[in-house]
């Protein structure tokens, strides 16, 4: 758990910072959702492989969608 915390505080702190230029926006909201939905999926599943692909395409789509 402790691991998950540090990890989601790093990809805040990261997309953060490369998020405040207008071009760089949605790359930043691309990786950000990916990371994140990774590492929830990887942790919803038991650190599943699958699960953590599958988490990272879902969350780099809503990083997609949300910075369009």
């Amino acid at each position: 758990m402790r691991n998950l915390i540090a990890t989601l505080v790093i990809v805040l702190a990261t997309t953060s910072i490369t998020g405040c230029t207008t071009g760089q926006q949605q790359a930043a909201g691309i990786g950000g959702g990916a990371v994140l939905g990774g590492v929830a999926g990887s942790a919803l599943t038991g650190g599943s492989v699958a699960g953590t692909v599958v988490g990272a395409g879902l969350g780099a789509w809503g990083g997609y969608e949300l910075t369009k």
